[in-house]
Order: C-alpha cells, then sequence, then structure tokens
C-alpha cells in the first residue's frame, strides 16, 4: 500500500506538482493573514483599554480638581490662608493626576505593536516553500 502511494507521487508531472504547491501556499498564506489579523486585534485591544486608563486619569485629575478642592480649600481655610490651602490642595490633585496619565503612556510607549508571531511563522514558511521548490 504505501510502495502503491510512492508510485503515485512520483509519477505526477511537474505541472501537478506546481499546482498543489501554488494551492498549498495559497492557504498558507490566508493562514497567516488571519494569524497577523488576530494578532494586531489583540494588540489593539490592549492599547485600546491603557488609552481608556489614559483619559480615565484625566478625568480622575479633573473630577477631583471640582469636587473635592473647594471642601478641603474651606476646611483648610480654617488653620492657614485660603491662598495657600488651595495651592496645597492643587498640587496634591495635580500630582495624583500625573501618576495615573504618566503610568498610562508608559504603557502605550512599552507596547510592542509589531505581529511578532505573524512575522516567525511568515520566516518559518519561507523556509518551508524554499525546501518545497529545492
Amino acid at each position: 500500500m504505501a510502495t502503491q502511494l510512492q508510485m503515485q507521487k512520483e509519477d505526477r508531472s511537474i505541472g501537478e506538482l506546481f499546482s498543489e504547491l501554488a494551492a498549498e501556499t495559497g492557504t498558507l498564506v490566508r493562514q497567516e493573514v488571519s494569524l497577523a489579523q488576530a494578532e494586531l486585534t489583540a494588540k489593539a485591544t490592549k492599547a485600546g483599554k491603557n488609552v481608556g486608563y489614559l483619559a480615565a486619569g484625566g478625568a480622575v485629575g479633573y473630577v477631583g480638581l471640582m469636587a473635592i478642592v473647594a471642601g478641603i480649600i474651606m476646611g483648610l481655610s480654617y488653620f492657614i490662608p485660603a491662598w495657600l490651602s488651595a495651592l496645597l490642595v492643587g498640587g496634591i490633585i495635580a500630582v495624583v493626576s500625573y501618576v495615573l496619565v504618566n503610568s498610562a503612556l508608559s504603557e502605550l510607549r512599552n507596547m510592542e505593536v509589531t505581529p511578532t508571531e505573524t512575522v516567525e511563522s511568515i520566516k518559518e514558511d519561507a523556509q518551508w516553500l524554499k525546501n518545497q521548490v529545492s
């Protein structure tokens, strides 16, 4: 049975072999495109999440500035001058906002956007194709 299969493979013409190679190459290219799409979608989702954190950090800074500042400034104005209490509270809120925004920006800068798995897979496929043609 195995020898009959070998004979069938050996009896195929060059045209049939190239036709089969073209079909397999087409399938391989479609699979690589699918892999790249999946990988880029995952990376875009992560980037979107960090952009969301960036926006949340800005919103937290703004909301903190608007909602809490007045009450704290008024409370501190009993112990220190009102201008100094406003400066102190504003500085603390600015630091918290900076930490949130800087953290999100740092994550975005360090994120790898190259579809590395797809690149490696394409290199392997190119080597396989080279071996098939040789």
